[in-house]
């Protein structure tokens, strides 16, 4: 067995064995029922209403009752979910052995820690796949239990591709969560990085500024970004692309040459 998949098997142990993984996808998974909710309160008001759910509310958050809107809710939550869900994932995954005080014991097998780093990277990233085939199978189902109008193969083949790129674009911009994880040895460190990059990801949009900001990137590409969203461009990607490349190689040089001792 080589080093990095020694690593590999170890991290998907680890992650196995604890709820946190879990209870995050349970979390992200929470989207496409409450969107299902939101649907059938739409297409049947009166009985919601007769059950005390207030519909006009359901109406301001998805529109109507159909399944380009709930395609859309769906890829809205994919970058919703991978801003903040992910990140959580990320920060339990590279910060619970600085958290928990074993850094030095892992950091002392005779495995190199750049295996390491990517066998975290490459537990994050299957994990974030799997919840995220599992949230839109999901809406699918609720979407046929509803008997949403609207449906053709057109319709999922592109929601499907938008769903897909938002949540690759959110995983790209992860890198950056896991080095706060190491610098700041703990949770809340990138936790609040991640707070803070939605945050400004909505200044950016508002003020015209979303395309050029990395972290607004995964929301204009869902169309959560409204009109805004056409100013997306090639750039967009790029500027995606070298902030993953940056952070990533600021966790390798991390993870590679920090004191572990404590």
């Amino acid at each position: 067995m080589t080093a990095f998949r020694a690593a590999l098997w170890a991290e998907a142990l680890k992650a196995r064995r604890s709820l946190v993984p879990w209870l995050a996808g349970l979390g992200f998974c929470l989207a496409p029922l409450a969107g299902g909710l939101f649907m059938w309160i739409l297409k049947d008001p009166e009985r919601a209403r007769s059950m005390g759910i207030i519909s006009a509310k359901a109406q301001l958050t998805v529109g109507v009752a159909d399944w380009p809107a709930l395609m859309g809710l769906l890829s809205q939550a994919a970058a919703a979910g991978g801003a903040l869900i992910f990140a959580f994932m990320t920060a339990w995954i590279f910060g619970r052995e600085l958290v928990d005080h074993t850094a030095k014991e892992l950091l002392a097998l005779p495995t190199p820690r750049e295996a390491i780093v990517g066998a975290k990277f490459v537990v994050v990233g299957i994990w974030a796949m799997v919840v995220m085939a599992i949230a839109f199978g999901l809406g699918l189902l609720m979407g046929a239990a509803v008997g949403l109008p609207g449906w053709s193969l057109e319709l999922l083949r592109r929601s499907a591709g938008i769903f897909a790129a938002t949540g690759v674009l959110a995983l790209a911009l992860l890198t950056p969560v896991a080095l706060f994880a190491g610098v700041g040895r703990g949770y809340l460190p990138p936790l609040g990085w991640a707070l803070l990059t939605v945050a400004f990801a909505q200044i950016a949009v508002a003020t015209g500024w979303g395309d050029w900001f990395p972290w607004a990137v995964p929301a204009m590409v869902s169309q959560a970004g409204g009109p805004r969203s056409a100013q997306l461009g090639p750039h967009s990607t790029i500027v995606v692309v070298l902030v993953s490349v940056a952070g990533l190689a600021a966790t390798l040089v991390w993870w590679r040459s920090a004191d572990q001792t404590r």
